[in-house]
């Protein structure tokens, strides 16, 4: 413990110590006889004045009546003033002010009754009374201003000292001007709960010089030290400052040592936003982020501006995004499709706040029923549709396949016939890479939706653009990993794995729809493209890195428990079947991978008779069914494990 943190807890931390600054204002009747006692020594301090400077003082320091006519005098005005009334500590000027006044108001009263005296019997109460009351005047203002400005000021430190222990300290990482600039602003700002101790860099050429006053350190001073022995809780970084094997090479190194870290806001967001709710923890999702893709705006808007949209799973986490991206765009209408009641009202109101000037239109509805959403196309004419609407938890589509073909394969059918009729420009289908050689039957029944679409492209008199997107985990989206580790981290634990070989690819919500809203300008029809997810993440990595993150250590804090591979779930995802072969883009982030497809009647007899089955709720029959229409489908971990011998 350093020094620092142990006289902390001695003043502050002792049942039997006393927090001064908290300590509640003394009884006026104290302060009136402080002032007493200095009004007192002011007088004496006169007198003395006096004899330095050889006037007649004969008698002058026995003068008795002298000092009780000073005392009463100043101690009525004291009164009738109220100058003890105030808390010293929060002295304004208006206290100073009538401090003023009393003293003036004292030493002219002295000084009339001290003359009248004299007029009247010929004695004085006061020898030297001309010199002796300037004096007096002067030096009872003086000390009754400058003890007040002492309690004010000693409280003033007493609050800041146990302000700046109550602060974590922490470093700046980076010397450059953007670091510098964030320290600045940190160190301006008092309500922050941090105190700048230093500069952190990887340079060996600057541990003699400093930046605003504090030390700057290089990466060895962490390395070589423990945190007890740098008396340092965090570090404060500029995460756009940094490529991700830098950030990711410093953050292994300050969770390694126990740091909190923290990250800040460009500094063009530090001057336009409130500094104390910008500086945030480094979240897990900073750590897999990825430079976004890049819209070509002009391509993406022509798409959209003044056109009819429609876009299905509208209030969840992919469709809304989709749903507030897509109206940056000033189209002239977007409809909003969703069955879940509560997130769709959430949506109408956030997009009707955001956006006034857009016409919305909130459908609660339900993809499977055809009767529902055909009026929406004759009604609207639709420019785009974007289809985001779908069941993915995996091991409730296992327990409930029917409902699966319902929603991923009937639901799909339902609106990629209807774009056709209609002449929709654009069906913009979002899939999932759990329909590669899937495991599972959530899996089976996207892939299934992608074979249908995909078939609708080359029907006789169809002039839609059929255009399926694929992708992996997202995060923070519904359901997601990551929310569930937080929640899981928040209540103490533990955190569940499935599998402590499990490894996922993740992207974020605003990438994942910039991806669709970039497929569907780029497409020509037919097409699945996928995106480059980078490199896959191993779940246990993420969960150890996220117990860190939140300031507890995996294992002992925290527990981790390993629960077992759920139904239908696999170890590894995959973008591509083996037999895919893939075609670059424009976008070097994106393919376009050529899986077999299916003739439209074939596709369209199988689906036909599966929907069938799960009206009837036969679970066996709809997933032998999807065995046969997706054969790589090889169940994991379930009870349909038989249907594969």
């Amino acid at each position: 413990m350093s020094y620092r943190r142990s006289l902390n807890s001695v003043i502050y931390g002792g049942d039997n110590m006393v927090n001064l600054s908290d300590v509640r204002y003394l009884p006026r009747w104290i302060i009136l006889m402080i002032d007493i006692l200095l009004i007192f020594c002011a007088t004496f301090f006169s007198c003395y004045i006096i004899e330095k400077l050889n006037y007649n003082t004969k008698v002058f320091y026995n003068n008795v009546h002298m000092y009780t006519l000073v005392m009463a005098i100043n101690v009525a005005f004291m009164y009738i003033f109220r100058t003890y009334a105030g808390i010293i500590r929060h002295s304004t000027f208006i206290d100073l002010f009538k401090l003023l006044l009393a003293t003036f108001c004292s030493t002219l009263t002295v000084a009339v009754i001290s003359y009248s005296y004299f007029l009247v019997s010929g004695f004085k109460l006061i020898s030297a009374h001309v010199p002796f009351l300037t004096i007096f005047f002067a030096s009872s203002f003086m000390i009754l201003f400058m003890f007040r400005l002492f309690v004010k000021e000693f409280f003033h430190i007493i609050r800041e000292f146990r302000r700046s222990t109550l602060k974590k300290r922490i470093y700046v990482l980076g010397i450059d001007e953007t670091s510098i600039a964030v320290a600045r602003a940190v160190l301006d700002n008092p309500n922050l709960p941090y105190e700048i101790v230093g500069f952190l860099t990887q340079r060996n050429d600057s541990r003699r010089a400093q930046l605003l006053g504090k030390p700057i350190f290089s990466k060895e001073k962490i390395e070589k030290n423990t945190k007890e022995n740098l008396a340092l809780d965090g570090v404060l970084i500029i995460k756009e400052m940094m490529s991700k094997e830098e950030m990711n090479s410093w953050v292994n190194l300050f969770l390694e040592k126990d740091l909190q870290i923290f990250k800040s806001p460009s500094v063009q967001k530090l001057r336009d936003s409130d500094l104390v709710g910008s500086i945030k923890n480094l979240q897990i999702e900073d750590l897999l982020n990825r430079k976004p893709i890049k819209i070509e705006s002009v391509e993406v808007s022509s798409r959209h501006h003044g056109k009819s949209i429609l876009i299905t799973g509208g209030a969840g986490s992919i469709g809304s995004e989709i749903v507030r991206q897509v109206s940056q765009f000033n189209p002239e209408l977007i409809v909003i499709l969703d069955q879940a009641e509560t997130p769709l009202y959430e949506i109408e109101n956030e997009m009707r706040d955001k956006y006034p000037h857009i016409h919305f239109k909130f459908v609660l509805g339900d993809i499977s029923n055809r009767h529902r959403i055909e009026p929406l196309f004759q009604k609207y004419q639709f420019s785009m549709v974007y289809h985001a609407a779908a069941y993915k938890h995996v091991p409730l589509i296992e327990e409930n396949p029917h409902e699966a073909v319902l929603v991923n394969i009937l639901g799909s059918k339902n609106l990629a016939i209807l774009a056709s009729k209609y002449k929709v420009n654009r069906f913009v289908m979002i899939s999932t890479d759990k329909a590669v050689k899937p495991t599972n039957v959530m899996g089976a029944s996207k892939r299934t939706a992608e074979l249908y679409v995909q078939s609708l492209q080359n029907c006789e008199n169809n002039v839609t653009k059929f255009i399926t997107t694929r992708f992996g985990n997202v995060l923070g989206s519904n359901g997601s990993v990551i929310p569930h580790f937080k929640k899981q981290i928040e209540n103490g634990g533990p955190v569940t794995i499935t599998h402590p070989d499990i490894v996922r690819y993740f992207m974020t919500i605003p990438e994942a729809c910039e991806l669709v809203l970039h497929a569907g300008t780029m497409g020509n029809g037919g097409e699945i493209f996928v995106f480059d997810m980078g490199e896959p993440v191993k779940i246990l990595d993420l969960a150890k890195r996220m117990i860190k993150l939140s300031g507890f250590d995996p294992n002992t804090e925290i527990k981790i428990v390993y629960t077992g591979l759920r139904p239908g779930e696999k170890l590894y995802e995959e973008l591509l079947s083996d037999d895919a072969k893939t075609l670059p883009t424009h976008n070097e982030k994106i393919m376009i991978s050529k899986d077999a497809n299916m003739e439209f009647a074939d596709i369209d007899k199988y689906t036909n008779h599966i929907i069938k089955a799960a009206l009837r709720g036969e679970k066996i029959e709809v997933v032998q069914m999807l065995k046969n229409i997706v054969p790589e489908f090889k169940s994991n971990n379930s009870i349909y494990e038989i249907l594969d011998k």
